[in-house]
Parts: C-alpha cells; structure tokens; sequence
C-alpha cells in the first residue's frame, strides 16, 4: 500500500526520500552525540579544580583536567578548557592570554557540539517545499492531461493528478514534522549545554585569575615584610 502510494507521488518522491533517509541518520547522530556522548558539566570538577588552584598548583590541576578528558563522566569540553587555562599559568602566562586561549577553545567546542543540529531544520523545511513543489507540478499535470483528453477520460485523469499531488504533499510532512520535532528539542538541548559549559568556563577563568592574583599579592606582602623581621630580630 506505501509503496503503490510512493509510486503514485511522482518523480519528486525520490527527492523527499533522500531527505528522510539524511533526517533519519541525523536524528540518531544527533542523539547519541547530546544525550549519550555530552553530558552536562558537573559543579564538582569545579571544586577539585579550585583545590589545586587555591593552592598555585597549576601542574596537578593539569594532571586532573588531562585525566577528565578521558573520563565518560566529565564533560570533555570544560575539561579541555581548563586544561589549557592550567596549562598556561603553569607557563607564567598573562591574564589576557589565558582568557583569549580558553575564550578560543570555548568556540572550537561549541562548534563540535552544535555543527550538525541545524540540518535538521533545514531537512524538514525542504522535505517541506518538496512536497509542495510535487503537489504542484501534480495539478499542472492533471490539468494539462485533462484540458486535451477524452471527455470519458477526464475524471481518471484528473483523479490520477490529484493523487499525485496530494501523495507529495503527504509524505513531505511525514518526513518534515519529525525532522523539525527533533529540531527543536536537540537545539533545546544543545543551548543548555552551552549555557553550562560557558558559565562553568567564566567561573574556571575567574578561579585562575583572582585566586593566583591572592597568591602574588601575599607573596608580595611576605617578601616586604622579612627585612623588617629580621631587623627586628
């Protein structure tokens, strides 16, 4: 029955079936990369990082975040982030560096995460206009057929012409609606992702910034302080 109904769509059914098949193969991609493969970072990579942070080493924090990255339940994303923020300040890097570096492996991240999910839209809107487009060319068909055909033949004909168009039109949206559906909630869910790993990001930098800034000044204060103690002894 589908199949006698896919044959009655015309050539453009060919065209709607590529689409189903790339919105199929995407919607699974999709899936198992947001839902099974990403997962939002967790407030406790934070603490762990601040443990070796509060205390300057940088080196440790490294060792952590490098080991976080192959680790199924750390989001690599922040953990690739703050393995470069690490990585840096162990180096003596300026705060304008560490941003800049962390600001970029943030883009590079989001990219990877959010890549593919547009296609669907796309996938559904032109399955869409497929559809569209054969329910048209359908009703020229019919019409032209008609206008020059027998008046016994004419209701055959433009039956046969209705029903190609409204096969186009039907099996457009059954590819588009689930396309778009997907759509929506993966963008949903890779908005909330990004929300994360972007606040977990600033909140990393702002550990590596303030809490060396801590460790410079009390230095400081300790180098001015020691003459005096030792004069004083």
């Amino acid at each position: 029955m589908l199949l006698e109904k896919f044959n009655e769509g015309g050539i453009f059914m060919y065209f709607i079936l590529s689409f189903a098949i790339l919105s199929f193969a995407l919607i699974i991609e999709r899936y198992f990369t947001l839902f099974k493969k990403e997962i939002a970072p967790k407030s406790d990579f934070r603490n762990q990082m601040l443990q070796y942070i509060s205390s300057g080493n940088f080196s440790e924090a490294s060792r952590f975040a490098e080991a976080a990255k192959n680790d199924t339940r750390t989001n690599k994303a922040i953990a690739k982030i703050a393995l470069v923020g690490c990585n840096l300040r162990a180096q003596g890097a300026g705060d304008e560096e560490v941003q800049a570096r962390m600001d970029e492996t943030l883009t590079q991240e989001i990219h990877n995460i959010d890549r593919n999910t547009g296609f669907l839209g796309m996938f559904g809107n032109v399955a869409t206009l497929l559809g569209l487009l054969g329910t048209i060319t359908g009703m020229i068909h019919s019409f032209a057929a008609v206008a020059s055909a027998n008046p016994a033949d004419r209701a055959t004909l433009l039956s046969k012409g209705i029903s190609e168009a409204m096969n186009c039109t039907a099996f457009g949206l059954i590819v588009a609606i689930p396309a778009l559906v997907a759509f929506a909630v993966y963008q949903n869910k890779t908005d909330q992702l990004v929300n994360k790993i972007t606040s977990l990001t600033t909140e990393i930098f702002h550990d590596i910034l303030f809490l060396t800034t801590k460790q410079a000044k009390a230095q400081v204060t300790v180098q001015n302080r020691t003459p005096e103690a030792q004069l004083s002894n």
